[in-house]
């Protein structure tokens, strides 16, 4: 990595915010800004503010700023994060703000990745609706109470903002790991009892790259900013598919 480099500041020492954001892609360096701190700032005003006012060149990523779409996620001083939702002040270190883009995903400049691969794993896990090559004519009736519907319940707010996965150890090394956003969404259809293509996906995430790879961190559901359990997801789908290897060897 190169030396830092640094942009001057444009407010007083005392109210005086220092970001140092990473530029370029994978061998680039961090940038260091100044900026004035204000009440109520989040960290995607403060990306914001520099890209507006000091360096036009700065690239990330950015929709909907309500917490609705997580586009917006980065890592902030090495927790990855939303950063619509997250104030600058809570977050900041000795008065420092360190913006990293999501790691486990190719950098295509500064802040912005490219967030294919982790969508082709959601292919890769069938995390998708089979609904069979005769499909009901009518509504399937579903009970809230019913136990597959509620585990389904449990992970289907997944928006695939990325952060789990940037979170996630076992994608660092083993980049053929599913993840846990893509192995969360099989575990919905799982339970799922419209679905027929359970035969498929069971033995698209029981192999190497799926759910047995897990080493049950909780790194994913500790930084879900949807406050959803994909390591228990995982642990549903190691159960389903051991049960179906018993009941065909029986």
């Amino acid at each position: 990595m190169t030396a830092e480099t640094s942009k001057p500041g444009v407010a007083a020492a005392a109210e005086a915010l220092t970001v140092r954001v990473w530029r370029g892609a994978e061998s680039g360096a961090f940038q260091s800004f100044q900026i004035r701190l204000r009440a109520n700032q989040t960290v995607l005003d403060v990306v914001t503010e520099i890209q507006r006012e000091q360096d036009a060149t700065l690239s990330y990523r950015f929709a909907c700023r309500v917490g609705m779409c997580g586009s917006c996620a980065m890592v902030v001083n090495g927790r990855p994060r939303w950063t619509c939702r997250t104030r600058a002040a809570a977050v900041a270190e000795a008065d420092v703000l360190t913006l990293e883009p999501l790691r486990n995903l190719p950098i295509v400049k500064d802040l912005a990745v490219d967030m294919e691969p982790f969508f082709e794993k959601w292919r890769k896990a069938h995390g998708y609706f089979e609904p069979g090559e005769d499909a009901a004519k009518d509504f399937a009736l579903v009970s809230p109470d019913e136990p597959g519907r509620r585990e389904a319940d449990a992970g289907v707010e997944c928006i695939n903002c990325g952060v789990c996965y940037s979170a996630c150890d076992v994608v660092s090394w083993n980049p053929d790991y599913l993840g846990p956003a893509a192995l969360n969404r099989a575990w919905t259809l799982v339970n799922d009892v419209r679905d027929q293509g359970q035969d498929a996906r069971l033995d698209a995430v029981s192999g190497d790259a799926g759910c047995h790879s897990c080493h049950s961190h909780m790194s994913c559901t500790e930084f879900c900013p949807k406050t959803l359990g994909p390591t228990f997801a995982i642990a549903g789908l190691k159960r389903a598919t051991i049960g179906r290897a018993l009941r065909r060897k029986g």
